[in-house]
């Protein structure tokens, strides 16, 4: 009876999950749960609290610097965005949906050039565009469910054999579903980004000698297949690829930013 009755939750959970699927900017299927509201609201919430545990940089140069690098950005995504310089040595930023974005005073001394920091912000826009943060949350949850329900079918992780195959299916899930998931989304981001970046003027090449920075800044990576982010490699050669397009898209812009 109890086996019965999960087979009807995991076939009405599936149902679920197909109709929630939709389709990246570049055509990837993903999963899609939650509402762009609820976003925006997680987005904001996680915005203001970034803003309060990490220092500000009130240096007038650099944000005006970063300010208009993005905005020339946005411009051609559209939307309302407010833009942060935050006083921190990470060599990090980031976007985050309803339009945030954060940018680290030590990104700077990795992304030489309003061109390069270009690349770096365009890559978390599409981020942002391909709506990966609902992509992810509903693969972190649909995967989270799923192992309950197995659990359940097994008839519950309660003995030290149950609780040691639970573990290890959580461990396969998470190398073989949620890490290469982000891969992808990393990947896409990259190509989204390139072409942002090129319509409004920045030039795209400046995205393969970033990467080549980052990978002279990193040190010592982890293997890509327990990686979230593509081997800084892969992603040059997959710009490259790209590359034909954007110059294409970098020539016919009608402006070329000079931020300061």
């Amino acid at each position: 009876m109890r086996r019965h009755f999960v087979y009807h939750i995991t076939a009405a959970g599936l149902v679920l999950l197909l109709a929630a699927c939709a389709s990246s900017p570049l055509g990837h299927r993903q999963l899609q749960l939650f509402s762009q509201s609820e976003l925006a609201q997680m987005g904001a919430e996680s915005y203001r609290q970034i803003k309060q545990e990490t220092p500000i940089s009130h240096n007038a140069a650099i944000n005006n610097y970063v300010a208009c690098v993005a905005r020339a950005l946005t411009r051609q995504v559209g939307g309302d965005w407010e833009i942060t310089v935050f006083k921190s040595e990470q060599i990090n930023a980031f976007a985050l949906p309803g339009g945030k974005i954060g940018v680290y005073t030590g990104l700077l001394d990795v992304a030489q050039g309003q061109n390069q920091l270009a690349a770096v912000i365009g890559h978390e826009i599409g981020h942002v565009l391909a709506d990966h943060s609902n992509a992810r949350l509903s693969a972190q949850f649909a995967t989270s469910a799923g192992l309950q329900i197995i659990a359940a079918l097994a008839g519950g992780a309660g003995t030290v054999s149950q609780q040691a195959a639970m573990s290890a299916l959580g461990l396969g899930a998470q190398v073989g579903l949620l890490l290469p998931y982000s891969r992808g989304q990393e990947s896409e981001a990259d190509l989204i980004g390139l072409q942002i970046m090129a319509r409004a003027g920045f030039d795209p090449r400046a995205a393969i000698d970033l990467w080549q920075n980052m990978s002279r800044a990193g040190g010592a990576a982890p293997p890509e297949l327990l990686s979230t982010h593509p081997s800084n490699q892969a992603r040059m050669q997959s710009l490259r690829n790209h590359m034909g397009e954007a110059m294409r898209l970098y020539r016919q812009a009608q402006n070329h930013p000079h931020c300061g």
